[in-house]
Parts: structure tokens; sequence; C-alpha cells
């Protein structure tokens, strides 16, 4: 049924499992519309109480973007782009289940954009999560807005603009990461939560995740519409694609050299 991404029940739990391990789990299109339909038919299903978001392998739960397809954008893809990314977040905040997620490894950009949605986030403590996308000449509107909205103003203008990686230990100290515990535990630890919240009275959660929900949607759509703006812009600049190019020529370089690693796809 599906190609890139993994589903299956424990009880009242859905497990859906990002799978594109040969590139770091990184998002595309394909694999966003997937996730898509997943969590559209969890929400509809009355077997599923909860949902548990992780990904494949032990180096990522998603690195982001893929720039392989991101470089190709010309300005009015990169605005579609956004709109795509906004259906696939408000999706996220629509559930009125909860949603754990099992951080596996690395979580960058978009991947840990989408990971702060979450209502819970347990991790181990070689996992590290942020915002590089500075570095790859894109710009952070949303990332920006979830992170203020978490960690505060300050702290939100640090990481967006070093673009800097966080620890594992930063993470659950900047309230990021709810919970640390020994590698091999995160996926049934996640699954334990989801258990318990599943299993809380469905008319108060549902209350509830609608309360925080429409809390914060003004914020949330003024975000969106920053986004596309400054999107649309950055993309008719090129830099973001010029720095995608150049992310690929190095890895190219790096690549031809006797054990040297292919790097990484993503933002």
């Amino acid at each position: 049924m599906y190609k890139f991404i993994k589903v299956r029940q424990v009880g009242a739990v859905e497990i859906i499992t990002l799978n594109r391990p040969e590139v770091m789990n990184a998002w595309h299109m394909p694999m966003r519309n997937e996730l898509l339909k997943a969590l559209g038919a969890a929400r509809k299903s009355r077997q599923v109480g909860a949902i548990v978001l992780t990904g494949t392998g032990r180096d990522a739960f998603c690195a982001g973007q893929d720039l392989d397809e991101a470089r190709k954008f010309d300005p009015a893809r990169a605005k579609l782009w956004v709109e795509e990314w906004r259906i696939l977040y408000e999706a996220v905040r629509r559930l009125d289940i909860p949603v754990v997620c099992a951080l596996n490894g690395l979580a960058a950009g978009s991947a840990f954009q989408v990971a702060l949605l979450t209502d819970y986030r347990i991790g181990h403590d070689k996992i590290t999560m942020g915002q590089p996308e500075i570095n790859s000449g894109i710009v952070s509107a949303l990332g920006f807005w979830i992170l203020r909205e978490i960690v505060g103003l300050s702290r939100a203008i640090e990481l967006i603009l070093t673009g800097r990686m966080l620890s594992a230990m930063e993470c659950e100290r900047f309230g990021l990461l709810h919970r640390i515990v020994p590698e091999d535990e995160v996926l049934s630890s996640a699954i334990d939560m989801a258990k318990k919240l599943a299993a809380k009275p469905p008319v108060a959660m549902r209350l509830n995740k609608q309360l925080m929900r429409e809390a914060t949607q003004a914020g949330f759509d003024k975000a969106f519409g920053v986004a596309t703006e400054r999107h649309h812009t950055s993309f008719s600049s090129h830099e973001p694609q010029h720095k995608m190019d150049e992310f690929y020529e190095l890895r190219g370089r790096k690549a031809a050299r006797p054990g040297k690693s292919k790097g990484k796809r993503s933002k």
C-alpha cells in the first residue's frame, strides 16, 4: 500500500515509520503524500487511539527535505512547496488523538518541525536535532515560529541564525525532548506512552487537543503566509539553488576520494 512509509498497529496504537533509509529518511513529495494519507486514515479510524511516528534505521528519524528535490525548484514551485507543508502540518495539528514521536536518530529542518508538532517526544542520548536550513540558503519562517512557541524568542533567534544542531541533553533542557531513554528502548517507550495516552477519556483528549490548536492557530496561519512570501523571494534570488548545488558538488568530490562517505541529503 505504501512505498516510502510503513504502517502497523499495536493495540490502539498505530506506528507510522518513515522509510527512505538510503537518504536518512529525507522527505520528498511522494513520502509526504503517503504520510498525509496515513494520517488521514488514522484520524477516521475508530480503532486508532494514538499514533507513534518514527523513522527506519539508527541514523535518522528524518534528515529533512531531500535537497535533490528542492534544488530543482523555481519561485513558483517554492510557493507550492510551502502549501504542501501547510497541508501536512495541519494534518498533524488537527488530529484529535495524541501523537508520540520516537526519535531514533537525527531530526533536521522540516523533520525537526514535524517532531515539535507532535504531543510527546522520546529519544536517546545520541540524537541531534535542529534547524540547519540557513546553511542551505533556505529561510526558516516556519521553524522560527515553532521554536519561538516552545523555547522563546532569544533561543529561537540563536538556533535559526546559527543553524547549529542540538544534543539530546540540550533538547531535553529546552523542552524540545520530553524524555531520554536507552537507544534500544526508544520505540517501545514511545508505544507505552502512546498506549497510556490512548487510554485517556477520549472526549477530554479531543477537547484539550482542540483547545491547544485554537490557541496557536492565528500564529500558525501567519507563519505560513510569511513563509510563502519569503520562500518566493529566496528562490527568486537563486541563493538556495546555488547553495544546494554546492552541497552536491562537495559531496561528489568527497565520494571520489577513497574512504570518504557520501554525505546526507537534508535541509
